[in-house]
C-alpha cells in the first residue's frame, strides 16, 4: 500500500521526516515505529529513498510512504451462541479471537464474524433483519460470554447496565458484595500466579495510562493518579505443587486490562502474562516481543502470535447473569 503526501509551507517549520510522520499519524504507530520504517527505506522523499530519520523536510517536497503487505494471524473461526431472543444474543467468545478490528486484525474479528453470519441468514431468509453488534468487550485472550444488542433498545439498556458499577466506584455508594442489587454482573475466572494466601481479596487501586515505548496510545497500569476501580477475588483452588491459585474475580468497574492489572497489583499476575508483573507495572520494554506496534498497543501486550499465550489464558472465562431487559 502506498500513501502520498504533499508538503506545503504552512505545514512546514524544519520538521524532520519522523517528527512530520510521528505528529500526522500517531494513531498508526509510536515514534519509534516511524524511525523504524524509515531505517526500513519505507519512505521516500521526491523519488529518493530516505533511511535519515532526522531529515528535514522541505516545501514542496513529496513524501511517499510504502507499508509492507501483512498477513492476519490464524484465529478461531466458529459462532457458538448460548443464548438468543428477539433483543440480544450470547455468544461463547474463543481464546484468540478479537472482538473488534484494530491493529493487525482487520477481518479475522468476531465483529466481521456476526455481520458475515447475519449477512447470509439476510440472503437465505430474504428478510433484512438489524445486525448484533458487541455492547462490551473482552480482550483478545479472553474466552467467555460476550453480549451482542439486537436492537437499538437492547443495546442502550445493555449500555447502561454496564456503567452502572462503574459509575459507582470511588463512590459511598460502592457495592462491595459487588452483584447485589444489579441487573448486570461480570464474573471472570483466572489463573493467578503464585499461593493468594487470603480467602477473599478487595482491591480498589485504581488505573491509569503512561507513556510506554512501542504503545502509541499509551499503557495501563496501577496508578494513583489514575480513574477508580473495583475488583472481589475469591479464592477456589489453590495448586501448590504448581505455585498457582485458581480465582474468581467479579468486576464492579470495566477498567481496561484491570483483572490482569489488579492481579498484578497484589503480587499474582495472570499465569503466563507477557506483560504485567508485581505491582500492577510492565515489564521492562523489550522491542524484540514488538512485530507491529499498532497490534501491541491494541492487544495490550499479547504478541501477534497466539500460540504463546492460548493454552496458558484459556481458562480465563467471563459469566454474565442478567436480567430486566425489556423491564
Amino acid at each position: 500500500m502506498v500513501c502520498s503526501t504533499r508538503m506545503s509551507s504552512h505545514l512546514l517549520k524544519l520538521t524532520t521526516v519522523s517528527e512530520f510522520y510521528f505528529t500526522k499519524y500517531k494513531s498508526s504507530a509510536p515514534l519509534l515505529g516511524w524511525i523504524q520504517r524509515i531505517q526500513n527505506g519505507q519512505i521516500q522523499i521526491d523519488g529518493e529513498a530516505v533511511k535519515d530519520p532526522n531529515t528535514v523536510l522541505r516545501s514542496g517536497s513529496k513524501l511517499v510512504y510504502h507499508r509492507l503487505p501483512w498477513k492476519e494471524p490464524d484465529t478461531p473461526y466458529s459462532l457458538d451462541i448460548l443464548y438468543e431472543d428477539d433483543d440480544l444474543i450470547a455468544l461463547n467468545k474463543p481464546s484468540g479471537l478479537q472482538v473488534l478490528p484494530g491493529g493487525l486484525f482487520q477481518q479475522r474479528t468476531l465483529l466481521t464474524q456476526l455481520q458475515w453470519w447475519f449477512g447470509k441468514k439476510d440472503t437465505s431468509t430474504g428478510a433484512r433483519e438489524l445486525h448484533p453488534v458487541p455492547v462490551h468487550r473482552l480482550g483478545r485472550g479472553t474466552s467467555g460470554i460476550l453480549l451482542c444488542a439486537k436492537t437499538k433498545l437492547a443495546k442502550t439498556k445493555l449500555a447502561a447496565y454496564f456503567a452502572e458499577g462503574t459509575s459507582l466506584v470511588g463512590s459511598s455508594n460502592l457495592d462491595q458484595d459487588c452483584g447485589t442489587g444489579r441487573k448486570l454482573s461480570k464474573i471472570y475466572r483466572a489463573l493467578a500466579d503464585g499461593l493468594v494466601e487470603e480467602d477473599e481479596v478487595v482491591i480498589q487501586q485504581p488505573i491509569g495510562v503512561v507513556r510506554y515505548p512501542g504503545v502509541a496510545k499509551g499503557l495501563y497500569v496501577a496508578s494513583p493518579e489514575g480513574k477508580s476501580a473495583f475488583s472481589k477475588v475469591v479464592v477456589l483452588e489453590r495448586d501448590r505443587k504448581k505455585n498457582c491459585t485458581l480465582v474468581k474475580v467479579e468486576i464492579q468497574s470495566g477498567r481496561p486490562h484491570q483483572i490482569r492489572i489488579h492481579l498484578a497489583y497484589i503480587g499474582h499476575p495472570l499465569v503466563g502474562d507477557p506483560l504485567y508483573v508485581a505491582g500492577g507495572q510492565p515489564k521492562c520494554f523489550d522491542t524484540d516481543l514488538v512485530d507491529d506496534a499498532a497490534a501491541f498497543a491494541e492487544d495490550g501486550g499479547y504478541r501477534s502470535q497466539i500460540s504463546l499465550f492460548l493454552g496458558i489464558v484459556d481458562i480465563i472465562c467471563m459469566l454474565i447473569k442478567w436480567s430486566y431487559l425489556t423491564c
